[in-house]
């Protein structure tokens, strides 16, 4: 029991500390009038766009809550609407704060370098911690609250913990179906409006980015908000909170089986309960801490600004690995256990390392495969998109050879409850890792905000020093949370096949291979969903603003005043329309691979998606952000700079790259959890 209090105490002080980073921002300064003015139709377009998606997704919700109750249990559906709200919740308050935090970046980068990185880092750090903490006291309320049901019945302590397991997994199915939509909206929102803006803007008009005669400008402003900090939010809040269910799921369904190494429970609060969650309380602890290293000096170069936050990313993972050790041998484990558990945490942490290092090396224009595509942008388009490609398909050999070595050795470590604590010592570190991410598009807002208000060259500079590290830590975040997602959807496939009796899957098995297969396709069904909206939104985009070119007298020269609100409306419209397909799809496909071929078939799905989705969200996400980090090395004064031929090869490079790095790639993860999650809710369906 006072592992679940201090679980929940360290998601308290997360959320107390978000607080007052929130105040901070918000008492910063706003700038001038003009800014205020971008800044707030900013706002106003984000928080009409949740809005409309909310109320779908309230529908939504209120549909599998009534499937739930009927097929499953009330329990599980009260759950799976706490996870649901809670999801939503996360996103909406990090864009709320993200949306107010642009403004006062671009204000500060008036006054130097630091100041601004500190304004937008806070905003960031506000989004990390507020995921951890809410996702930390969800699920510990849910453990102590779902308890008293199951001991008021006359159960044995094993058919008890199955019992209040089985529940709470709702709340990571609500979480994930949540963070899908969110993250397919948001996507489709934010690349449709980049597209349309670039390709008739930059291209075709040869107008600087973010220029405020650019009618997608403000839509394009809108979408970093909706896709790159709510959606994200929600993305990395299910993957945290599923990452410790699965770890708890693992110990409770596999707890006293014949060989296995996790005893039978005496009391419902095992150490093997209680090792997740405190590990996350004590990475917690640790991300706060970090977050006092962050900052740089007015003179910082790139790499100085690079390393100001990996400082207190570093400093985080040392303190968690000190935490894990202290909780490993504090907890009352039977022999060499609780040693054998940290090591299957620093597999985790060290797989994030290589991970993110990896996808950096693929995507920075600081190494030679990035600087080679670059290269190819003199021979035009075409080579440049074949170079970045062919790159991003090599960038999946280590990342896999990393995560089957992190499998291999925390199972032969612990089982499958080994690999889903590597997982959760991955994701430990969340809410740092998180706030350097969700930073990025705080600065790209603040840049666009400079160049709209036309604020003096050397803010221009500073936010774009910050943006182009955003860009960078985003990719590593992207690698980051792409590895996670392999590790926990393994751990939920094992508990679901924990949960359903089925120890081994036969290849030779008809049904194995039906639904291996199947499962290998549906990460190419869902990509090619996602791309094709993002390619339907953005064709009515780059026609609306060529119409208001066209039609809006004196629009070039800057007499005329764009209609912002018609683009924010098309994006808003096409992503809100195209997110149900893809979703539904997700929730809907282990359902009938279980009911009409039964558990092994839906075991092999799961596994077929888990290969298949893991590499191609690896490829999507290394291949756009090398084709992104093209372009920037050229705006550089590379092979010609700005304005150049090559210049204009990269730019179709990069606008081919925004759904692959923004859209689909970072919904598959999501993709493959909820598969996963669904088939673990729905499993004593399918015995």
């Amino acid at each position: 029991m006072q592992g679940i209090a201090l679980s929940g105490g360290a998601g308290t002080l997360a959320l107390l500390f978000a607080m007052v980073l929130a105040y901070n921002v918000i008492k910063a300064d706003q700038g001038n009038s003009t800014m205020q003015e971008i800044a707030k139709a900013i706002q106003e377009g984000s928080q009409a766009f949740l809005k409309r998606e909310y109320s779908f997704l309230a529908f939504f919700v209120a549909i599998v809550t009534i499937v739930l109750v009927v097929v499953i249990d009330w329990r599980t559906a009260t759950a799976y609407v706490a996870g649901a709200v809670v999801s939503g919740a996360t996103g909406y308050l990090g864009m709320m704060v993200a949306t107010r935090a642009n403004v006062r970046t671009t204000a500060a980068a008036a006054k130097g370098l630091n100041p601004a990185l500190r304004v937008a880092f806070s905003s960031g750090a506000v989004m990390g911690l507020m995921v951890v903490g809410l996702g930390l006291i969800g699920v510990s309320a849910l453990y102590i609250i779902f308890g008293e049901f199951a001991t008021n019945g006359s159960d044995t302590i094993a058919d008890q913990s199955q019992d209040i397991m089985k529940w709470i997994v709702g709340f990571s199915f609500g979480a994930s179906s949540i963070a899908l939509f969110a993250r397919v909206a948001g996507g489709i929102y934010t690349k449709a409006a980049d597209v349309g803006a670039d390709l008739v803007g930059k291209v075709e008009q040869g107008i600087p980015e973010d220029d405020p005669r650019n009618p997608a400008v403000i839509a394009d402003n809108v979408g970093d908000n909706v896709g790159d900090v709510a959606g994200m939010g929600a993305d990395l809040f299910e993957s945290y909170i599923g990452s410790i269910i699965a770890a708890m799921a693992l110990a409770v369904f596999s707890a006293g089986a014949v060989g296995g190494k996790i005893p039978a429970f005496t009391d419902l609060y095992s150490p093997f309960i209680m090792f997740p969650l405190l590990i996350a309380a004590g990475g917690i602890v640790s991300s706060i801490v970090g977050t006092f290293f962050v900052r740089a000096s007015e003179t910082a170069t790139f790499s100085i600004l690079l390393w100001a936050l990996r400082r207190g990313v570093l400093v985080a993972g040392v303190l968690v690995v000190g935490f894990t050790f202290a909780i490993s041998q504090m907890l009352d484990f039977p022999g060499d256990t609780g040693i054998e558990l940290f090591y299957c945490v620093l597999i985790g942490l060290g797989a994030g390392i290589i991970i993110g290092f990896m996808t950096e090396f693929y995507t920075s224009f600081d190494y030679y495969p990035t600087k080679t595509v670059a290269k190819n942008s003199e021979t035009g388009a075409a080579t440049l998109i074949i170079e970045g490609f062919a790159s991003a398909m090599q960038s999946t050999v280590v990342p896999v050879l990393v995560v089957s070595a992190g499998i291999w050795g925390s199972f032969e470590l612990f089982g499958f409850y080994g690999v889903a604590i590597a997982a959760v010592g991955m994701l430990s570190t969340l809410g740092i890792t998180l706030a350097t991410d969700a930073y990025g598009p705080v600065a790209d807002n603040a840049g666009g905000i400079a160049e709209m208000a036309q604020l003096p060259e050397e803010v221009r500079e500073r936010t774009d020093a910050l943006d182009s590290l955003g860009n960078t830590t985003a990719a590593t975040g992207k690698g980051f949370a792409i590895g996670s997602a392999a590790l926990t959807s393994l751990a939920l496939m094992a508990a679901y096949a924990q949960a359903v009796g089925m120890d081994t899957a036969s290849l030779l098995d008809h049904r194995t291979m039906v639904g291996l297969m199947v499962g290998a396709m549906l990460p190419f069904l869902f990509s090619s969903l996602t791309m094709q909206a993002v390619g339907r939104a953005a064709f009515a985009i780059v026609v609306e603003v060529r119409r208001q070119f066209r039609e809006i007298p004196g629009l070039m020269d800057g007499t005329g005043r764009p209609d912002y609100a018609r683009c924010v409306d098309i994006s808003t419209q096409g992503s809100l329309k195209a997110m149900i397909l893809p979703g539904v799809l997700a929730v809907v496909a282990p359902v009938i691979m279980g009911s009409l071929l039964g558990a092994e078939a839906l075991g092999g799905m799961l596994m077929g998606a888990i290969a298949s989705g893991f590499m191609l969200a690896v490829t999507m996400a290394n291949a756009g952000g090398s084709w992104d980090n093209a372009k920037k090395y050229i705006e550089a004064g590379a092979h010609g700079g700005k304005g150049s031929e090559p210049h204009k090869a990269a730019v179709v490079g990069d606008t081919v790259g925004d759904p692959f790095k923004d859209t689909s790639g970072p919904s598959l993860n999501i993709l493959l959890k909820l598969m996963s999650i669904v088939a673990l809710v729905f499993a004593p369906s399918f015995i």
